[in-house]
């Protein structure tokens, strides 16, 4: 029912890394545009390091009966394999050898047949029968063919299912002649499907086929030994244990910890007022309307809340929602593996909470250089360590996700991408959004500010640093501010009319954020924020700490959201008030900022516009 998509590029300033940029956003919006699935969000991270190593990495989230589950199985000797969709060609042959490698500058041209051609008018016929099939007929097993084409699909659902499987190549409709049987096993065409069904349902799963003109053929059975057997025709051409293609040995690699180098930088004094307005108008924090808008988020009148929010909303039914959204810091991950990638992991669970959800899931997929580099190796378990600590901590369970290694080009390693989403369940009636609602609704900061400028947007952006240690995860006391907001939208619905989390950008710009989405102004005193340290000015404007989030409460109701948050010892402040006048930010007796809403609204949502004109 939702796709969203993770993607990292190269800087815009870079003609080619635009130009990436430009066609995967048009590839993910025809493809999904045409299939009738709604894109619904996402996130970007522009960096100079992804400028050789582009990367898209999507969630499919969808909606199944417990009673109705089938899995990737083939449970049953005697069943055949019946291979639907699209015909088998030469596209995607060595795709996940391509994708497991180091490329060059040569390789757009060298591995381009490694590249799948996809189809999406047959992807949207393949569903719906797919959905047919699978109400009509007793399905024993379904998988789709990815990575490893047909030799990776048929060798796992026959293993899992305990059993073996026996295909006949010359059954396998294909797109090209002369096609050898190596090709044909690899092939990692599109828009196919295999079903373990019984033989007594193929003429009436043929049926089901003709009837949406999709190209069938029972391509083999399920056997009793766990063997995989290939012919052609008459002659054996494979017959090997299934153990050699599903249970690999695992390598013992060596990890490194790299030695970490910090520079001696002196950060000048910066004007606030224009530093705000530099970081809205960055590529990391700039709106991204013009990529959404090209998607179709609404298609099923499911959404409930769009693509701009923390995340997104999707009705199940007239009283429960899930939300969905994705997250991850890839700065924060380079200078720190461990804390950037549980990081990444309580960012996405906070998006969850900041919207009334209980988070429920998680999915991922770890994006780093090669695991053949000690150091890089060092990089995934470190991230591996914390993201596990993160999820334990929530009892929220990751359900599904992959790997993505050897993503170098010629020594460039991209930065390391552990791209979490996060799937929460809700009752409509605690829907929670970051925009501002009523003038004179009390804003509320929840959480302690650390002076944690390292791997900052600020840093970054104003001062071109980008070295040290990015902010920690604190579990105990993240974990406690996290709870006490899904406590405090639960018990005090009514009284709180708007929640948000902070992340890149720090306080400053979460606040900035909030107005800009809802075209209103507020006035903030940033001096009283909580905090255990002496902090400065800039780290009370633009720290990243983990787990802060900004609610705005009616202004009468304040009494009963502190009664809550000091009987569980919960650091908080009131920080100002929703207005009708400019967006103002002081520091006590110091005015910092003042500024036109307007004006913040320009900053933050012209830069791609702008730049892809």
């Amino acid at each position: 029912v939702v796709l969203l998509d993770a993607l990292r590029f190269g800087h815009m300033s870079d003609q080619r890394s635009k130009y990436i940029f430009d066609y995967v956003v048009k590839g993910i919006s025809d493809y999904g545009n045409r299939i009738g699935v709604p894109t619904v969000g996402g996130e970007i991270e522009f960096d100079d390091n992804f400028q050789y190593n582009p990367m898209v990495n999507v969630v499919c989230a969808g909606l199944v009966k417990k009673d109705a589950i089938v899995y990737g199985k083939a449970p049953i000797v005697g069943d055949v394999y019946l291979l639907m969709g699209g015909t088998t060609g030469r596209d995607g042959i060595h795709g996940v050898t391509f994708a497991s490698e180091e490329l060059t500058s040569n390789s757009e041209i060298e591995d381009r047949p490694a590249v799948q051609v996809a189809d999406p008018f047959t992807k949207k016929r393949v569903m719906e029968a797919t959905y047919e099939l699978l109400e009509t007929l007793d399905i024993h097993g379904v998988k789709d063919l990815g990575g490893g084409g047909l030799t990776c699909c048929l060798s796992e659902m026959a293993d899992k299912g305990g059993n073996g499987s026996c295909i006949d190549l010359n059954k396998i409709p294909l797109r090209e002649e002369n096609m050898t049987p190596y090709e044909i096993m690899l092939s990692e065409s599109q828009e196919r499907m295999v079903f373990a069904i019984s033989p007594e349902d193929v003429e009436k799963a043929s049926e089901i086929c003709e009837k949406h003109d999709l190209s069938h053929a029972v391509i083999g059975e399920i056997i009793d030994k766990r063997e995989f057997i290939i012919k052609n025709g008459d002659e054996v051409i494979c017959h090997v244990p299934n153990v050699l293609f599903t249970d690999a040995p695992i390598i013992e690699r060596e990890a490194k910890e790299p030695e970490k180098v910090i520079v001696d930088v002196e950060i000048p004094e910066t004007n606030p007022q224009e530093a705000l307005l530099k970081l809205l108008a960055s590529e990391n924090i700039t709106s991204k309307e013009w990529v959404y808008s090209q998607y179709d988020h609404e298609v099923q009148l499911r959404t409930i809340v769009k693509p701009g929010d923390d995340a997104a909303v999707i009705k199940v039914d007239d009283k429960t929602s899930f939300t969905i959204g994705t997250d991850c810091n890839s700065t924060h991950v380079l200078l720190d593996p461990y804390h950037g990638a549980a990081a990444a992991v309580l960012e996405s669970i906070n998006n969850a909470i900041s919207m009334g959800a209980r988070p429920i899931a998680l999915v991922d997929c770890l994006n780093f250089g090669n695991p053949e580099k000690p150091e890089v190796f060092w990089q995934f378990k470190q991230a591996v360590s914390g993201m596990s600590d993160v999820a334990n901590k929530f009892s929220t369970a990751f359900i599904s996700g992959n790997v993505s290694f050897y993503n170098e080009t010629e020594g460039v390693t991209v930065n390391p991408s552990p791209i979490v989403g996060t799937v929460g369940v809700l009752n409509n009636d605690y829907i929670k959004t970051m925009t501002l609602k009523e003038e004179g609704d009390v804003i509320v900061v929840i959480g302690n500010t650390y002076p944690e400028l390292d791997g900052s947007q600020y840093y970054k952006e104003i001062h071109n640093v980008v070295q040290g240690y990015p902010p920690e995860v604190r579990l105990d006391e993240n974990y406690a501010v996290s709870m006490e907001i899904q406590k405090l939208i639960q018990e005090c619905n009514d009284e709180i009319t708007a929640v948000h989390d902070m992340s890149k950008g720090g306080l400053v710009t979460a606040l900035a954020l909030m107005s800009i989405k809802s075209d209103k102004a507020l006035t903030v005193d940033i001096a009283s924020i909580p905090s255990t340290q002496e902090l400065t000015q800039d780290e009370k404007l633009f720290s990243e700490s983990n787990s802060r989030f900004i609610i705005t409460v009616k202004q009468d109701k304040v009494d009963t959201v502190e009664e809550i948050l000091k009987a569980d010892s919960i650091a908080y402040a009131i920080v100002g008030e929703v207005t009708s006048d400019n967006f103002i930010i002081n520091n006590g007796s110091e005015e910092l900022i003042n500024i036109e809403v307007e004006k913040l609204v320009e900053a933050n949502t012209t830069t791609i516009e702008n730049q892809m004109a």
